[in-house]
């Protein structure tokens, strides 16, 4: 290769690392494009890192019943961070916020995690889980913090099967009862031999009397 094409394949790539570096500085931690994020159910704003988001729904296509919001919630900063609330914008539904124990507030401590979902764990319940999402889709979901504000992004909805068994909906349908053999049947052997022998012995006395 002669010198002034190394020269210009040179120029090339360092045209090519300027224009990467410029657009990562227009992005910045305020960009909207790290709050809302549909292809990855993970972003971070300020000292708050938000990950393994999806929403849970029953395992049953159609089965009707609660769903769920599973996530992590990091917080790296020196204070600690109350999950005022979790909504699915759009879906006019509400979600419900317990903690692991007792009542009170969902608290992030300071340098510490947060997790929704899960036996043991804070939870985030959404009533109507069929007509708040489906199986498949992306559902915004939005985290009410009380230092950093809302942060939202894009979570996958899928059933609680295989790896979501675990942080699906606590609160499953019933099964149906089966009827059991004596409310199928009229009558057991037993129970049919025992009237039976009871009409003879009534015959016999009849018999007698006459």
């Amino acid at each position: 290769m002669s010198r002034s094409l190394r020269h210009g394949a040179l120029a090339a790539t360092a045209i090519v690392f300027s224009i990467a570096s410029l657009s990562a500085c227009a992005a910045g931690n305020d960009a909207p494009t790290l709050k809302v994020r549909p292809d990855n159910a993970a972003t971070s704003v300020d000292h708050v890192k938000i990950q393994n988001v999806n929403v849970i729904t029953q395992p049953d296509r159609d089965t009707e019943g609660p769903a769920v919001v599973a996530a992590t919630l990091f917080n790296d900063g020196t204070k600690p961070e109350t999950l005022e609330s979790v909504t699915l914008p759009g879906s006019g539904t509400t979600v419900k916020l317990t903690p692991a124990e007792g009542d009170g507030p969902l608290v992030i401590p300071a340098g510490g995690r947060l997790i929704l979902g899960g036996k043991g764990n804070a939870s985030a319940v959404i009533e109507s889980g069929r007509e708040a999402a489906q199986d498949g889709s992306v559902q915004t979901v939005a985290f009410s913090l009380s230092e950093t504000g809302e942060v939202s992004l894009g979570a996958t909805v899928v059933p609680a099967n295989s790896v979501f068994k675990d942080f699906g909906p606590s609160s499953l349908p019933s099964p149906k009862a089966s009827p059991t053999a004596s409310e199928s049947a009229p009558g057991t052997p037993s129970e049919d031999a025992s009237e039976q022998g009871s009409q003879d012995t009534a015959n016999d006395e009849d018999t007698a009397s006459e």
